[in-house]
């Protein structure tokens, strides 16, 4: 039981399809309590049935885009819990009119809206539960190749998720004099509800069982292992990291 008496915070998870459900289910099964976000009446009733088969302890609703929210949700957390052993942000999101075509007709709005909800939101989340993180707290969030490399229609959530793994290394530092960890899990694609506004992502899919060493997709469980590795105790050195679990994918040239 790596997690044992650890409380763990989970931002975004939508339903069992959720990277973040798999998360959740093997901290779970490795000891921990967990609560969750949720973003308005809506999703509630998403995560409400989730919290419950994981014996969640709350739930709280939080619009990472709104400082209030993410304040009101800290002072809630500290209510109940006192203090944050672990925090997945598994929180992204652009227009779906973003998440095609060309990168270059992105407008303002549109790349203002998918820096602010799958970037700058962890530095704001991390902003207010600072004073809430254990000795030896671990925080991680998830981003994605398309970063690094083009990947087809992925266009404002790569440059998102740059900005976001860039964010990942700036906060190590701010965060580690207090031996608070911070990473990222750059998880291959997996059929969830975001990817799903992905143009083209069977053939994303079916490359990725083509190519990758271990010819194979990974799936919810492979992340949630990961992740046990970065919130226990055996990722004691590791800060300021992308961890990637795509079967390899990322290894590959020509």
């Amino acid at each position: 039981m790596l997690l044992k008496d650890k409380k763990a915070l989970i931002f975004g998870v939508a339903n069992n399809k959720s990277i973040a459900y798999g998360v959740a289910d093997v901290f779970k099964k490795n000891g921990a309590s967990l609560a969750f976000s949720y973003v308005g009446e809506s999703l509630k009733k998403r995560v409400e049935p989730i919290s419950q088969e994981f014996g969640g302890d709350f739930i709280f609703d939080c619009n990472v885009s709104l400082d209030d929210q993410i304040k009101s949700a800290a002072e809630l957390v500290k209510k109940e819990w006192g203090q944050v052993d672990i925090l997945v942000h598994s929180v992204a999101f652009a227009n779906r009119d973003d998440l095609q075509g060309r990168f270059i007709d992105t407008s303002r709005a549109g790349f203002n809206l998918a820096l602010d909800v799958s970037a700058y939101s962890l530095t704001a989340i991390c902003q207010a539960f600072e004073p809430l993180f254990s000795k030896n707290a671990s925080v991680m969030t998830m981003t994605y190749y398309g970063s690094q490399k083009y990947i087809t229609n992925y266009n404002v959530m790569g440059v998102a998720k740059a900005a976001l793994e860039a964010s990942v290394r700036y906060l190590a530092m701010d965060l580690g004099s207090k031996g608070i960890r911070i990473n990222a899990i750059s998880a291959g694609p997996i059929k969830t509800l975001a990817a799903s506004g992905i143009n083209g992502f069977k053939t994303i899919l079916s490359t990725i069982e083509e190519k990758a060493p271990l010819k194979r997709n990974v799936d919810q469980e492979d992340v949630g292992k990961a992740a046990l590795f970065l919130a226990s105790d055996l990722s004691s050195g590791t800060t300021g990291d992308i961890l990637y679990v795509d079967s390899g994918y990322n290894t590959i040239g020509i």
